[in-house]
């Protein structure tokens, strides 16, 4: 028997890359390492299959024929399958790694028309070039993977441009043969720089994005910071100027409770005395933890549940030292209770409540739907901008965030 190894080598190293490129690129479901060890092991089991028809069959000519249904197919499915986004943005992952693809090819073409025409050379400059373009992609893939969670639009445009250079450079490869090698040259050449133009653009475009957003969101936590303390002052303003009161009127409550002592009455001094310590205690300022932004986040939003005749339940114990910045743990707990206000709101008033427990590392305990991640879906134009800014939180940070709906109750859960 004579066996395939050329080819069966070329196919490999081909899968291997294209598999990496994928891997760079793919958001997976969660448990993320479920998803990406499933990816794996049927992704090989499919190459493996191909590259064992290629080594002990001599299927290369039929492989040429059939390769789209035996392994491009296979991938493309397997991908939308374990990817956490199953639109348009897996498209573009797919793409782009068939495009990588094809520039090794075309670069190994280039190579066997200009210099020798050597299966094993053609091999080597195919190597050399999809490891410069893994290293590009890994660059270009941290950028790309954080705008996955940042642009759910306009992904089928940005699509265009993977699968028209991919289409057109597979294209050129299969008919450069065809012509003047010197045009062949210049045709391929000139199409890998517009190529790479266009990724750069996007590139730039993505980044934009990003600092565009980091901005928003540093606005956003000055804004709440401001608002909060803010809050807070005025209601430590307005203890204090209760408690004064209190404390000018005390002497005249003394001399009311000693009058009535004198005369024997001790039950109604009691009383008396009583009635004044209940009304120091519900004029005594509340802190719900040392922090001072996130207590003045708790303060004020419990103010606003309350004055909209929602019950607040409460049992807070937070640690002097946070696993997280102060401030960004400040807006997820905005955002939460912010949510839970609005959709209490919707409630009839003997059914709003609220509850609230934080332990330790911090945590915070209609119909709703969830999507594929079990992240909430607006249900309204313009709303969910909050889930979305908690679960990025989440991914700066390694912690994990669950919503759940259970007994008409809606929970949110932060672990760090």
């Amino acid at each position: 028997m004579k066996l395939d190894l050329y080819h069966t080598l070329f196919v490999g190293l081909s899968q291997v890359f294209l598999g990496s490129y994928v891997m760079l690129m793919i958001d997976f479901r969660r448990p993320v390492d479920t998803w990406r060890a499933r990816w794996i092991v049927i992704v090989v089991l499919v190459v493996g299959a191909n590259l064992v028809g290629l080594l002990f069959l001599n299927f290369w000519d039929t492989y040429k024929r059939v390769a789209l249904f035996t392994v491009t197919l296979p991938y493309i499915l397997v991908t939308l399958w374990c990817s956490r986004h199953r639109d348009f943005r897996a498209v573009f992952n797919m793409a782009t790694a068939l495009f990588i693809g094809c520039v090794g090819t075309a670069m190994a073409t280039l190579a066997e028309l200009f210099f020798v025409e050597h299966e094993y050379v053609s091999f080597c400059v195919r190597l050399i070039s999809f490891l410069l373009m893994f290293f590009l992609l890994r660059r270009f893939s941290n950028t790309y993977r954080n705008m996955l969670h940042q642009m759910n639009h306009s992904w089928g445009i940005l699509c265009k441009i993977p699968i028209t250079t991919f289409l057109t450079l597979l294209y050129a490869i299969n008919h450069v043969r065809s012509i003047n090698p010197s045009a062949a040259l210049i045709f391929i050449c000139s199409l890998l720089v517009v190529c790479g133009c266009a990724y750069y653009l996007m590139y730039l475009f993505f980044d934009r994005v990003q600092k565009e957003n980091s901005a928003r969101y540093e606005a956003q936590l000055s804004t709440l910071q401001v608002s909060a303390l803010r809050s807070r002052m005025e209601a430590v303003r307005a203890a204090e100027d209760a408690i004064r009161t209190e404390r000018h009127d005390l002497r005249h409550r003394l001399q009311a409770a000693a009058e009535l002592v004198s005369r024997g009455d001790k039950d109604a001094a009691l009383d008396f005395l009583d009635a004044a310590q209940k009304r120091l205690d519900e004029r005594k300022e509340i802190r719900w933890c040392r922090p001072p932004v996130l207590d003045a986040v708790l303060s004020s939003y419990f103010d606003q549940a309350q004055n909209q005749s929602i019950l607040v339940e409460t049992n807070i114990a937070l640690p002097d030292t946070l696993p997280a910045n102060e401030g960004e743990l400040a807006i997820v707990l905005a955002n939460a209770l912010e949510n839970a206000i609005h959709a209490n709101l919707e409630l009839s008033p003997e059914r709003r409540e609220i509850r609230c427990k934080m332990v330790g590392s911090p945590g915070v305990m209609g119909e709703i739907s969830f999507d594929s991640s079990g992240l909430p879906v607006a249900q309204r134009e313009g709303h969910g901008m909050g889930i979305q800014s908690i679960s990025a939180f989440c991914r700066k940070n390694g912690a994990v965030c669950r919503f759940d709906q259970t007994d008409g109750w809606f929970r949110f859960q932060l672990v760090m």
